[in-house]
């Protein structure tokens, strides 16, 4: 089990006995579980078999996908909890990827100013990296989590079994973070799933726990992203414009977060070289094998100057700067480094020519 600032990750059988011992302890008027159309076909009959509650069990429905992870589908969630007589004292427990997740903890978080929220999972990306930390929103238009609050879960119940139901590409996306991980935290766990390219259950249950451990320690000493948690951001500046670029340009393939972030690590590791001298072999290696798992997407220059305006919405800026994650070397990282344009554009060119 790993520690978060406030709520602990559990893991397999373990998990549900924590979760139905905090049901029994805690006497909550209500419990919301909160699905996708998705979740709630493939989780949801293998969940609730194994909460043991006497609280009446209300359960709420959304559209999969990030285009709903926004104020519109909260205001559903927040209408059905208030039309279902939900109260302070409600618990809202939310089986899904990352939107459910992000989604889930936002809504609990500002219902009658906060309740209590259990975060269940079933993505592999939502596992080692969305349903822990306390990062909760939604996005607003195209821009990615710019709505939300930091408020850790009571819980984390990780069973990796749910991910029996997930197609390669989730798998894949998710994978973009465990990658992420190994890369600015540990080399040997780097070299370990980066050769992964056929991952089995058996193998990810190891890994999601180092992961998690990972993230969990960098969140636990900066709960609050003033410094050291920021490294959390590898590959996400141009990952996440990237990912709300094709979100909105029918033209372009529509890229799963992992996916944009995969690319992003490409761009930030060119970018760590050119500023930090991070090796140029390892650049290369580290390239070989995202391309090989990831493909690769083309961008024109009027993309491209797209993309960089885009970063401007990015979070971790500060007083109109850009801030990048770079590494000076695996498991090396430096924050709030400025990137110059020019720079960004020859990252793409490299990018392309991989």
């Amino acid at each position: 089990m790993a520690n978060t600032a406030k709520g602990t990750v559990y893991y397999k059988e373990e998990a549900y006995q924590k979760i139905n011992e905090y049901l029994r302890e805690n006497n909550h008027s209500k419990v919301f579980i909160l699905v996708d159309s998705n979740t709630h076909e493939l989780c949801l009959p293998a969940f609730l078999p194994k909460i043991e509650t006497e609280t009446a069990i209300e359960i709420i429905e959304i559209e999969a996908g990030e285009p709903f992870k926004n104020l519109d589908t909260c205001m559903g969630v927040w209408q059905a909890m208030s039309d279902l007589e939900g109260d302070r004292k409600s618990l809202m427990i939310n089986l899904g990827g990352g939107v459910v997740t992000d989604l889930g903890g936002f809504v609990a978080s500002t219902f009658k100013r906060g309740i209590n929220y259990i975060n269940v999972p079933t993505t592999l990306l939502s596992m080692v990296d969305a349903s822990v930390g306390g990062k909760t929103g939604v996005d607003l238009g195209n821009l990615k989590n710019q709505i939300g609050v930091i408020s850790n879960a009571e819980m984390v119940i990780v069973d990796s079994d749910y991910l029996a139901t997930l197609p390669s590409e989730e798998m894949r996306s998710g994978l973009a973070e465990i990658l992420k991980h190994g890369l600015i935290a540990d080399e040997a766990y780097w070299h370990k799933v980066g050769q992964l390219s056929e991952l089995t259950l058996s193998d990810l249950d190891d890994i999601i726990r180092v992961s998690v451990d990972i993230k969990a320690e960098v969140v636990a000493e900066d709960p609050f992203e003033n410094g050291l948690r920021k490294t959390l951001n590898y590959g996400h500046t141009l990952g996440h414009a990237v990912e709300s670029y094709c979100l909105t340009h029918t033209e372009k393939k529509t890229l799963l977060h992992g996916e944009a972030v995969a690319l992003g690590i490409i761009l930030a590791t060119y970018l760590s070289k050119e500023l930090k001298d991070f090796p140029t072999e390892k650049l290369d290696d580290i390239t070989k094998r995202i391309v090989e798992l990831y493909g690769k997407v083309d961008f024109t220059r009027e993309d491209i100057d797209a993309i960089i305006d885009l970063m401007k919405y990015d979070k971790k800026n500060e007083a109109g700067k850009i801030n990048f994650v770079l590494l000076k070397d695996i498991g090396e990282t430096e924050i709030d480094c400025q990137v110059p344009n020019d720079l960004i554009f020859d990252a793409f060119e490299f990018y392309k020519n991989a």
